[in-house]
């Protein structure tokens, strides 16, 4: 059993800072569950474009407002408490928080803990997946 403080967690080398956003990441790659679990706040005023090519992410609004804008089709959404978006397409998006949005993320394959996103919005791929692809 795991057991995890988010205070702790904030407190610790697992609380990354980025432009325009902070994730607490409570589960990682290493806890060996087969997904991560962040609790991010997306900062009031930023405009985040984002496209996970690999990862899928679901994410749960719990504190704040904004939308999120879906790249491949236009379509804008509104975020509020209770919304959750998932990711499932990989699809490419922006996120607009009008105040400080706070989420629960849920990202598969798992995180290893210190990713930021690279020019293209996305997390790196994790070299354990790609390495097991590359003989099949």
């Amino acid at each position: 059993m795991l057991i995890r403080s988010l205070q702790h967690t904030r407190a610790s080398d697992h609380n990354v800072t980025s432009d325009g956003w902070e994730s607490a990441r409570l589960l990682l790659k290493d806890d060996g569950m087969g997904f991560s679990m962040h609790v991010t706040t997306l900062h009031a005023g930023s405009e985040l474009k984002m496209h996970y090519q690999n990862h899928l992410e679901a994410v749960l609004v719990l504190k704040g407002t904004g939308t999120i804008e879906d790249l491949g089709t236009g379509e804008t959404h509104q975020l509020k408490p209770g919304i959750l978006y998932a990711l499932n397409e990989h699809d490419r998006h922006i996120v607009r928080p009008e105040t400080d949005i706070l989420t629960v993320c849920v990202f598969n394959p798992p995180v290893t803990g210190r990713e930021v996103h690279d020019e293209s919005g996305a997390y790196p791929a994790d070299p354990d997946l790609v390495e097991e692809g590359a003989g099949a």
